[in-house]
């Protein structure tokens, strides 16, 4: 199939581009690396009268680091996320979860903006965005906005983001030295989308107890979603107390919106997804320990 017939635009500046989503309404829609819009508009599951293209504007791309936080441009590749010294050094879950991301074409395409922006539970920038306590910002034509991710995501392929709001970079606090990341998911094949999965960062005090964790969770909620009963439950505690199996466990609680589709039940999923969590944390103690 093809699209329905729509106005092509192409601003020369965010502001431009708010301007027009604002002009617009809900006639408009941002077109960024297009991988998740493109194919919804060629199967005529989204119609739209006016695409505003802000794959070009050099404003939404680049990373910088300032204090202790690290800036990514809304416009920026997931190829170039993955491959970019300053984020593997200062967010390395970003670097990892990466290469999870559909294929390299994808990834080439695709922007960290878009994906954070679209909302997919099975998506992994959403779950490290939230693992991470991320700031999502955004652009209007009524001015700048900050969202935190813990409230960015409202609901399936939903946020909090308003009508004429253009997101246009995320900022991902740098952990500590003694701080260890891990990332694990499991598909059907690779490049598919996550049946379930985990990101995991752990950051220790000097006698190995837990000051903060996050785990960030994908596939295992009609929204993106952050198993924050799991952390609580391991504040303050030695690591070496904390199985695996246990993280696995207390991440799968409250979670009462797992879906169920042809890759397998909801109960298929949990066990999937505990096992994921259990792996991830695995791997985040590891290499804070080794630190």
């Amino acid at each position: 199939m093809k699209p329905a017939p729509f106005d092509y635009h192409r601003p020369e500046s965010v502001a431009e581009a708010a301007q027009m989503l604002t002009e617009f309404g809900d006639d408009g829609k941002l077109l960024g690396g297009g991988q998740s819009l493109v194919p919804m508009l060629a199967m005529r599951l989204a119609f739209f009268d006016h695409l505003i293209d802000i794959s070009r504007l050099e404003e939404m791309k680049g990373v910088d680091i300032t204090g202790d936080e690290l800036r990514i441009g809304g416009g920026t590749t997931h190829a170039a996320v993955g491959s970019d010294e300053q984020v593997r050094t200062a967010v390395p879950l970003l670097t990892r979860a990466t290469p999870l991301i559909g294929h390299f074409q994808i990834r080439s395409r695709g922007t960290i903006g878009g994906s954070i922006a679209h909302a997919d539970p099975a998506a992994e920038y959403p779950a490290v965005a939230l693992a991470l306590d991320a700031t999502i910002e955004t652009v209007s034509a009524s001015g700048r906005r900050e969202i935190a991710a813990s409230e960015f995501f409202a609901g399936l392929w939903e946020t909090a983001m308003a009508p004429g709001e253009v997101l246009v970079g995320v900022r991902f606090p740098i952990w500590s030295r003694r701080s260890g990341f891990g990332v694990e998911e499991f598909a059907r094949r690779h490049g598919d989308f996550a049946i379930a999965g985990a990101v995991a960062a752990i950051e220790l005090d000097d006698d190995d107890r837990v000051r903060r964790s996050g785990i960030g969770l994908l596939g295992l909620s009609a929204t993106p979603r952050r198993a924050s009963a799991a952390e609580a439950a391991i504040a303050g505690r030695p690591v070496g107390d904390i199985s695996a199996e246990e993280i696995g466990e207390l991440a799968m609680s409250g979670l009462d919106d797992i879906p169920a589709d042809l890759q397998g039940s909801a109960d298929y999923r949990r066990r999937v997804g505990a096992a994921m969590t259990a792996q991830a944390w695995q791997d985040a103690v590891k290499e804070a320990l080794d630190a």
